[in-house]
């Protein structure tokens, strides 16, 4: 290839696939119902109803609740309990980036005892758990959320 027409095609590469990358804005990729002010789908939220509830809510409670009197403390084996993630907790303190990273690579190396689900689940199906329980947030703590890094 010519080496004048390299910085052209490359520029003409990277902004193909940029126009191919799911965007948070309108949910995944811009499918469905966007809720909002919100990066999620009403889809979204509906999917990872299902998929909390298959594989979170037995420790963070079927509404992201928590389970827990006091998710700070920690248990008897040293470990610190499952958080809620309904706003009630940390969770709306991490941008979107930390929160998949949390679920890929589990609680441990945080303290505390959830597993990972990089290989468990699919990265749909985790945006889609994350949805559901940011749905829980009012405006006001998702605002925040935003202002703190949210889909960064």
């Amino acid at each position: 290839m010519d080496r004048n027409l390299r910085p052209m095609f490359a520029v003409t590469v990277v902004t193909l696939l940029l126009g191919c990358a799911p965007s948070l804005e309108s949910g995944e990729g811009g499918e469905g119902t966007p809720v909002a002010g919100r990066w999620y789908s009403v889809e979204q939220v509906h999917t990872g109803s299902r998929v909390f509830h298959d594989e979170c809510a037995q420790c963070h409670g079927a509404q992201a609740q928590g389970i827990t009197a006091d998710w700070r403390e920690r248990l008897d084996d040293g470990s610190l309990p499952p958080p809620p993630l309904n706003g009630s907790a940390h969770a709306w303190h991490h941008p979107l980036s930390v929160l998949l990273q949390v679920i890929n690579q589990g609680g441990v190396p945080l303290g505390g005892q959830m597993p990972a689900f990089a290989n468990r689940i699919s990265d749909k199906e985790k945006l889609a758990a994350i949805a559901y329980f940011q749905s829980f947030w009012n405006d006001d703590l998702y605002g925040n959320w935003e202002q703190m890094g949210g889909t960064e």
